[in-house]
C-alpha cells in the first residue's frame, strides 16, 4: 500500500507485485491561503487518510497488506508534544512566513530556502513558548505515528530539508544548537526502505490495515513520484506537475550548487536523487479559472500557439526553482485575447518553466542523457503533455500510472524484501503506458516565447544572467540541430 499526502487531497493506493491495481481511494484537504501563509490542519490529514484507505480496501480481502510507506509535501512541517498530538498546525510546503529565520540559518552555515522546515520550525517556535517535550515532525511522521501508536524516526529524505546532512548522515547539532535548537527537538534519521514499525490494534480501528503490517520509512512527494515513473536509471529525470512543477533524477554523485536551489536526495538503496520544486504549476490554472471546464479550454488552446500573452505562472509569491527569488511574483504580459488564450498562456509559462529548469540543471552539469518521464496529475492533459513535449523539444514517456501513492507502494515492496534493488522493485510493478515525441515545427514556434521568458526574468533580477545566456545558448543550439 502507498498513502501520498498531497496538497489538496490524500491518495492510498493497493498494487501487487506485478503493478496490477487492487484498490485505490482517496480524500480531499481543505487549508488556509492568505498571501505567502498556507497552512493545513493535522488531524484533518489523519480523517482523510482513514477515508482514502477505507476505500483502498473495500474490495480486497482482509489481511492482504503485506507493507505501506507514506509519503508527504517536502518541507511540511508542525510541531507536536511527546505523544505526537498536534501543538500547531501544519505549515505547508509552499508557506512563505519564515523568511528571517531562513536569513539566520544561512548565517549559521546552513544552505536552507526560506519554505524549507527547519526555517518554519523556527518561525513556529518563536510564536510561543512551548513547554518541555516539543518536538519537530514532519507531515508523513504525524501519520506514522496515529498507524503504530508512538513516535518513530523520521525519513532521511523529509529531514532534508529541515538540515539534516545527507552526506554524513546525521544532524548538524553544532550549527542547530548555534540557532538556540535543541538536539531533541529533532527526530531520529533512518533511510526510506526501512521499518519503522508496525500498525498496531488502534491503527487497524481507526483505518482497517491489519495490525502487524510494516510501515516502511518514505520518502518525499516528488521522489514518491519519482520511483511511480520507473526513472531509477542514471541520467533520467521525472517531471512532476501537479499544484507545482517538481523535477527529480538519478546521478551517481551528487550534484553540487552552491545557491542551494538544487538539493540532493539520497536513493533508499545508494546513490542520489537530485532535484529541485518550482513555484508554477496547475494551481495557476485553478486560481485564473476556478470554475473552468479544463478539457474544454485544452480543445480551444491549440488555436493560441503562441498564446499572444506571456505568463510566469507563479501559484504564490517566491520562487525556488529554477532560481531564488523569495519576491518573485506571478506575471502576464500582454492582454489575452480570449480566456482560452490566457489558458493557453499559463500551459505554456509552466512548459516555458519547466525547459528553464532542464536548462539549469545542464547549467550545473547534471547528465541528461537517459529517459524523461511526466507524471504528476498534470500529466492526464493529453493536450499539455504533447505541449510540454514540443516546448521541450526531447521525447517523453508517460508511466500507466503516474501518481506518488504507487511510488509509496513500490517502496513498501521493497523494503519489505519484495526485491532485492528498488530499481527491481519499479520494473515490476510500474508500466509504460505510451512515448511522445516533439514535433519540431512546434518546437521552433515556441523558440522566441521561451527566450523572451528568459530575458524578461533576468531583466527583473530573478534570474542570474549566467544562467540566462546558458538557456539562449542551449536554445539556438536546438534550433540549428
Amino acid at each position: 500500500m502507498g498513502i501520498d499526502l498531497g496538497t489538496q487531497s490524500v491518495r492510498a493506493v493497493l498494487v501487487d507485485d506485478a503493478g496490477a491495481m487492487h484498490g485505490s481511494g482517496a480524500a480531499p484537504l481543505g487549508g488556509s491561503r492568505d498571501g505567502v501563509r498556507h497552512e493545513q490542519s493535522p488531524d484533518e490529514w489523519w480523517q482523510a487518510v482513514r477515508t482514502a484507505v477505507g476505500a483502498a480496501l473495500r474490495d480486497v480481502p482482509p489481511r492482504t497488506v503485506r507493507a505501506l510507506a507514506v509519503c508527504g509535501t517536502s518541507g511540511t512541517v508542525l510541531l507536536t508534544d511527546g505523544a505526537g498530538r498536534p501543538l500547531t498546525p501544519g505549515l505547508m510546503y509552499d508557506d512563505g512566513r519564515a523568511t528571517a529565520e531562513a536569513a539566520l540559518a544561512r548565517e549559521r552555515g546552513l544552505r536552507v530556502q526560506p519554505t524549507w522546515a527547519l526555517p518554519k520550525a523556527m518561525w513556529l517556535l518563536r510564536q510561543h513558548s512551548w513547554g518541555p517535550g516539543v518536538r519537530l515532525t514532519h507531515q508523513p511522521d504525524f501519520i506514522v505515528s496515529r498507524l503504530v501508536g508512538g513516535r518513530t524516526p523520521t525519513d532521511s529524505s523529509h529531514a532534508l530539508k529541515t538540515g539534516y546532512d545527507l552526506m554524513t548522515d546525521a544532524w548538524p547539532h553544532e550549527e542547530l544548537a548555534a540557532l538556540g535548537l535543541d538536539p531533541g527537538l529533532f527526530p531520529e534519521v533512518v533511510r526510506p526502505g526501512r521499518k519503522l514499525g508496525e500498525v498496531d490494534a488502534e491503527g487497524e480501528a481507526a483505518t482497517g490495515i491489519p495490525a502487524g503490517t510494516p510501515v516502511i520509512a518514505g520518502m518525499t512527494d516528488g521522489c514518491a513520484a519519482q520511483i511511480a515513473s520507473g526513472s531509477l536509471s542514471v541520467g533520467s529525470w521525472n517531471s512532476v506537475l501537479g499544484t507545482t512543477l517538481v523535477l527529480k533524477g538519478v546521478t551517481a554523485a551528487p550534484v553540487h550548487d552552491d545557491t542551494g536551489v538544487l538539493y540532493n536526495h539520497r536513493a533508499p538503496d545508494g546513490g542520489w536523487l537530485p532535484g529541485g520544486a518550482s513555484g508554477v504549476g496547475a494551481g495557476a490554472l485553478a486560481r485564473a479559472f476556478p470554475d473552468a471546464d479544463p478539457a474544454r479550454l485544452d480543445a480551444l488552446a491549440p488555436a493560441h500557439e503562441p498564446s499572444t500573452a506571456l505568463a510566469y505562472p507563479l501559484v504564490a509569491r517566491g520562487e525556488r526553482f529554477p532560481f531564488l527569488a523569495p519576491d518573485a511574483a506571478p506575471f502576464l504580459l500582454g492582454e489575452p485575447a480570449s480566456d482560452a488564450d490566457h489558458w493557453a498562456a499559463l500551459l505554456q509559462g509552466v512548459g516555458h518553466t519547466e525547459r528553464l529548469c532542464l536548462d539549469y540543471l545542464d547549467h550545473l552539469g547534471a547528465p541528461q542523457d537517459g529517459p524523461l518521464t511526466f507524471t504528476g496529475g498534470g500529466s492526464r492533459s493529453a493536450y499539455w503533455n504533447q505541449l510540454r513535449t514540443d516546448i521541450l523539444g526531447r521525447t517523453v514517456h508517460i508511466p500507466r500510472h503516474s501518481e506518488p501513492a504507487l511510488g509509496m507502494a513500490v517502496l513498501a515492496a521493497y523494503g519489505a524484501g519484495a526485491a532485492p534493488a528498488l530499481a527491481d522493485a519499479a520494473r515490476r510493478m510500474v508500466g509504460l503506458s505510451h512515448v511522445l515525441r516533439p514535433d519540431p515545427a512546434r518546437t521552433a514556434r515556441f523558440v522566441e516565447p521561451y527566450l523572451t521568458t528568459v530575458d524578461e526574468l533576468e531583466r527583473r533580477g530573478w534570474l542570474p544572467s549566467p544562467v540566462a545566456a546558458h538557456a539562449r545558448t542551449r536554445a539556438h543550439a536546438l534550433e540549428t540541430s
